[in-house]
């Protein structure tokens, strides 16, 4: 009689698995590594321990919804509609106003205005919106802020200060005012307890955000959170900061000068290339719906050395002066500067000058090109304006005033078409400009653009452009 075969021994339980996870993006490689694989972040890779069934890689729970899926015939859009802030500049790149229970991310370098401009948006919306408004600061005290306000004059009732550092505080806070907006300035200082790292972190960072969106979500408030930049330009803390809010926006401005600009990176209510121009001043903050006053100098005669341009910033048209200035002749390499302007475009056209123009010597002569009140202006549709500025410098000829010049150029000289051309051609009729340089194809046939207001002329080289430009001056 033959034995029965021992049965095989049960598998012991497993025990928990180690697992890795980036904490900057949350990629989960198969074993440690010093680098992340998805986001390049260096140091960022944690063991945490998991149980349970893996799926791709991660532990998936089955639970039931908070809230059935609905047919979207059967949704409002209401409680999605923006709410003007009462700043119309900061309306136009938000689509309109904030959105109840929408998450903002302000960013901007130091010095350049973002408190300011959220201390007026707070009391702007406490006077209009009919609910309070919220301001914690993790950086200032309440009677820094509140000396701030005298200034600005926003004192209002409904308006209401704390300086806190810690999340569960500002979440009681939210309890007891109940705000229809909250201001945090700024998230990198925030902390809380239960989350390992330090303040401003990667890990401490992230958690405080997500729990904000959550508390903007669950109980409608529109939240504004005020983020810090690195050196280069970026918002500090990890990329998953930009996922996780509905609105990316960037403040902008050089310490030189008083404009302000505020672009849209991200923006899940409206357009993403919206652009809103301020002006500081003493008083504070202030929107500029004509912006175009600030880079222009009106001259009482012409001036060799300046030809006016339409910049593009996000959809709105500015008007914009190039100035150039020809220096001496000097032995060795000339300077090349410039001031809100693409260096690399710069040489580019005085290469092409050089090259396709007569009575033109400039690669042993200093060139210095700026624009007008502190823009920057570095698309290529200002390459014609630039060149015609520096051949007006060079020659000593001066260009009509009332003349702008649209449009990119080439290295053969040709003249390149670009786009909003209509809308630019309109912004430099509605401010009195009488002649218009573009390139073939953008003249009123192609544009629509009414000739009784402003007279267009196609060019399709930069000599002809030079050509008729002096042509506009001598009428």
């Amino acid at each position: 009689m033959t034995s029965r075969p021992a049965s095989r021994p049960r598998a012991a339980a497993r025990d928990p698995r180690p697992a890795y996870e980036c904490d900057a993006c949350g990629h989960q490689p198969p074993k440690w590594v010093g680098r992340c694989p998805e986001c390049g972040e260096w140091g960022s890779v944690v063991e945490s321990t998991v149980t349970g069934p893996l799926v791709s890689g991660r532990v998936v729970t089955s639970r039931l919804p908070s809230e059935p899926a609905r047919p979207i015939a059967t949704i409002s859009a209401a409680p999605a509609k923006a709410r003007p802030t009462g700043v119309t500049e900061l309306d136009r790149v938000l689509g309109g106003g904030l959105v109840p229970g929408a998450v903002v991310l302000l960013a901007g370098e130091p010095g350049v205005g973002k408190s300011t401009l959220l201390l007026d948006v707070a009391q702007q919306w406490a006077a209009g919106a009919g609910s309070p408004s919220l301001v914690v600061s993790g950086e200032e005290s309440v009677s820094q802020i509140r000396l701030r306000a005298e200034r600005m004059g926003t004192l209002h009732e409904r308006l209401y200060l704390a300086a806190e550092s810690d999340l569960g505080a500002v979440i009681g806070h939210l309890d007891a005012v109940k705000p229809g907006l909250l201001v945090l300035d700024s998230v990198q200082t925030i902390s809380t307890p239960g989350t390992e790292g330090v303040p401003g972190g990667v890990t401490q960072v992230r958690a405080v955000t997500a729990a904000l969106v959550a508390i903007a979500k669950e109980r409608g408030v529109a939240t504004v959170l005020v983020g810090h930049v690195t050196k280069d330009g970026q918002v500090a803390g990890p990329r998953v900061l930009e996922h996780l809010v509905d609105v990316v926006l960037h403040f902008e401005g050089d310490k030189h000068s008083s404009l302000r600009m505020v672009r849209g990176v991200k923006n899940r209510f409206g357009a993403a290339d919206e652009v809103g121009c301020f002006e500081m001043h003493e008083g504070g903050i202030s929107s500029l719906p004509d912006p175009s006053g600030l880079f222009l100098t009106r001259y009482s005669e012409a001036v060799p050395g300046t030809c006016v341009t339409v910049a593009m910033e996000g959809r709105r048209a500015l008007v914009t002066e190039v100035q150039a200035l020809i220096g001496a002749t000097v032995a060795g390499s000339p300077r090349r500067t410039v001031s809100g302007l693409d260096s690399a475009r710069l040489a580019m056209v005085l290469a092409v000058l050089q090259r396709r123009t007569e009575r033109l010597t400039l690669h042993d002569r200093e060139v210095f090109a700026a624009t007008v009140g502190g823009i920057r202006v570095v698309e290529p549709a200002a390459d014609l304006a630039v060149a015609l500025a520096v051949a007006s410098g060079g020659l000593n000829l001066a260009i009509a005033p009332n003349l702008v010049a649209i449009g990119e150029v080439g290295l053969t000289g040709e003249v390149r078409r670009v786009g909003a051309v209509p809308r630019r051609l309109a912004e430099a009729a509605r401010l009195g400009f009488r002649f218009a340089i573009v390139p073939n194809g953008c003249g009123p046939e192609s544009t629509g653009v009414k000739s009784d207001t402003i007279r267009v002329v196609e060019v399709a080289d930069v000599r002809a452009a030079l050509q008729w430009a002096a042509r506009a001056s001598a009428e």
